[in-house]
């Protein structure tokens, strides 16, 4: 058996083949999840990534064992930061509180880990490492969810009469939600005496889901503020 590992972790034909098709398979299934999850990166930008990875590891072993006098994971190395760009395509800001495409600009850039792994013939590591990302992706996400769901969070906006009124807005948003990120803004009605006022507001949904309208409805009960919306 030891013999046969030794034989796949030498730089040959055979080695080659099975490295490049496992990257395939490997990018493919990470990338099959996030598909199913409607992110921008699926499948086959996955397999790209992993391919890609692997292949530039694999030029840096194959110009060392033609004896060419360079460090061998030089190429690769440049990978792991070449993958932030890549990475960066797939978050998006969904309004100033709301940022996703996080999990899959991660997913991207530990596939092209494993990519230079398994260039590197460290198969052991770069299969372990394939399954705990599926276990991340698939099983730890509905665990995640599940301990998450009772909560609420969203950006909320609302805009008072005066700068009279701000400390008294902001005493009523940290007395009836919990509150965090409370910025005082320039009004977006353009009304040159009004003010606004953005906050990150978690109300728990422990007994009753209480929804961004239900918050704006509140909050234009009092006197002093003119509207209130949630922030986009």
């Amino acid at each position: 058996m030891s013999a046969f590992i030794s034989y796949l972790e030498d730089f040959h034909a055979v080695s080659i083949l099975l490295r490049l098709l496992l990257a395939m398979l490997v990018g493919g299934v990470i990338g099959i999840e996030r598909g199913k999850q409607g992110r921008a990166a699926g499948m086959r930008t996955h397999i790209l990534v992993c391919i890609g990875a692997t292949l530039t590891s694999l030029i840096g072993y194959y110009l060392y064992e033609r004896g060419m006098a360079t460090d061998p994971t030089r190429i690769s190395a440049q990978v792991i930061s070449g993958i932030g760009f890549l990475g960066v395509g797939t978050i998006l800001l969904k309004g100033r509180f709301q940022i996703t495409g996080l999990t899959t600009a991660a997913g991207l850039w530990a596939t092209a880990a494993i990519g230079i792994a398994l260039g590197a013939g460290f198969y052991l590591g770069a299969l372990v490492t394939f399954a705990v990302i599926v276990l991340t992706v698939t099983i730890l996400h509905r665990i995640e969810y599940r301990l998450t769901k009772r909560y609420s969070r969203f950006g909320m906006y609302m805009e008072i009469r005066d700068t009279a009124s701000v400390r008294t807005a902001i005493d009523r948003l940290h007395a009836s939600y919990t509150v965090t990120d409370i910025q005082v803004t320039p009004p977006r009605s353009g009304k040159s005496e009004s003010v606004g006022i953005e906050a990150n507001i978690h109300v728990s949904s422990k007994d009753v889901r209480v929804t961004p309208e239900d918050v704006a409805h509140a909050l234009e009960a009092e006197d002093y503020v003119l509207f209130a919306i949630e922030s986009i």
